[in-house]
């Protein structure tokens, strides 16, 4: 998409919402006064520190590397004057060794934007924001703003993974009314290139190309779907459905879709000139909940742009620099590496003893059948948490999971709240 029509439709949105919050709507008005945005806070600040000590034992010669991270997080939220609200937040994470050669320290400016409301029911918002979408856990179709957002993984749970990353430049308008919303969000371009300094802003990470998005939520009755359309400057327009709904009274089923003309994931590893053909991605569960408040979660996912069956097999035995770009373009744009997998994840709050929480994922590629495993235990006091996480990778030779270098780490972590 061209940035000057992607610019002149996103205000044409947003003027449209402007207009439309002189409305007089005692439901919408209703609505916009239970949204987040009006709950009422008991301070603006919160912030935590986390000290961990871990050791990973390296594939192949089986030896252990000793790790340490000492994290600084703060969040501060702030309404003022009249329809005012400042949002700020940044992580700083320090680890020995530095992680993967790089900087030893590494900050993330997570969110800083301002919002407007200029109406009970409509917000704008100028900033940087991160930006998440998606009724699935383990892997979603439907956030198109994740790509280049991570800067420091400090864990694999995928809450984690979304929580930490860096936002996005954009200026957004939201729309909201009873059981439903509408937003309209442009992001531009600011540089083309990533930033390596630990303490960039790495505006090219997150803003290397003009970008849009326009999501439409409508409540219909026990369901709640979600309607998205992306577009971006010089690729094809995505559209993507999230859906979800009651089964039972312990049961959810969800779907996630993106679907979109564009070139196959290895083809933008070569940069080669591809027209594209239609891409589909998706990942579709089932959650359960126990009356003792365990959660099982199970979902399916694939990935059309990704690599099939041959392809991954033929990668694998080729040069090793390729199969290396490979890996690390489906990292950075948090894609899966090959077309199907399986993901698994258990929940148990206040088990067996209250404040003790229990977790444990498993993701399984159907493609060459590798495993990662995780499992973590966290006891939460006042305001402190206790947490010990374990992870295994398993699999063959430069399989998705076995050509992790680590094939088993733990990590003992404190986390201090102010």
């Amino acid at each position: 998409m061209s940035g000057q029509p992607v610019r002149r439709f996103l205000f044409a949105v947003l003027a449209g919402l402007t207009f439309a919050a002189r409305a007089d709507d005692a439901d919408a008005l209703r609505l916009a006064d239970e949204a987040p945005e009006a709950v009422v806070r008991a301070g603006d600040w919160r912030s935590f520190a986390e000290v961990t000590l871990g050791a990973a034992r390296r594939r192949g010669d089986g030896s252990m590397r000793h790790e340490r991270r000492l994290s600084l997080d703060v969040r501060y939220d702030h309404a003022f004057a009249d329809g005012w609200r400042l949002v700020f937040a940044d992580r700083l994470d320090a680890s020995w060794p530095a992680p993967r050669g790089d900087d030893r320290a590494i900050n993330t400016v997570k969110e800083a934007y301002l919002s407007r409301r200029l109406a009970r029911d409509t917000l704008v918002d100028f900033g940087r924001v991160n930006v998440r979408h998606g009724a699935a856990i383990g892997y979603n179709p439907t956030d198109y703003f994740r790509r280049g957002a991570l800067r420091s993984v400090v864990s694999i749970d995928p809450a984690t993974l979304k929580e930490n990353r860096q936002g996005s430049v954009l200026l957004r308008g939201q729309r909201l009314w009873q059981g439903g919303s509408l937003t309209a969000l442009f992001s531009p371009r600011l540089a083309r290139q990533p930033g390596r300094d630990g303490f960039s802003l790495d505006w090219g990470a997150t803003n290397d190309s003009n970008r849009l998005l326009v999501v439409l939520t409508q409540r219909i009755d026990t369901l709640s779907p979600q309607f998205l359309f992306y577009g971006e400057e010089g690729r094809a327009a995505q559209l993507g459905i999230n859906l979800s709904g009651l089964v039972n009274d312990a049961t959810v089923a969800y779907v996630e879709w993106s679907g979109g003309r564009g070139p196959s994931q290895f083809a933008a590893v070569l940069r080669r000139a591809d027209a594209g053909d239609w891409r589909n991605r998706l990942a579709g569960g089932l959650a359960y909940t126990t009356t003792n408040k365990l959660s099982l979660t199970a979902e399916l996912h694939y990935d059309g742009a990704a690599l099939d069956d041959d392809a991954w097999r033929a990668l694998r035995r080729g040069p090793p620099v390729l199969y290396g770009l490979y890996r690390q373009w489906v990292w950075t744009a948090q894609e899966l590496p090959t077309r199907q997998a399986l993901f698994f994840r258990a929940a148990w709050p206040d088990a067996p003893i209250p404040r003790l929480d229990l977790a444990a994922m498993l993701n399984v590629d159907l493609t060459d059948s590798s495993r990662r495993a995780w499992l973590e235990a966290r006891y939460r006091a006042d305001r402190i948490d206790y947490a010990l996480q374990w992870q295994r990778n398993s699999g063959g030779s430069l399989s998705n999971h076995g050509a992790v270098p680590e094939s088993a780490c733990w990590q003992f972590a404190v986390r201090f709240y102010f």
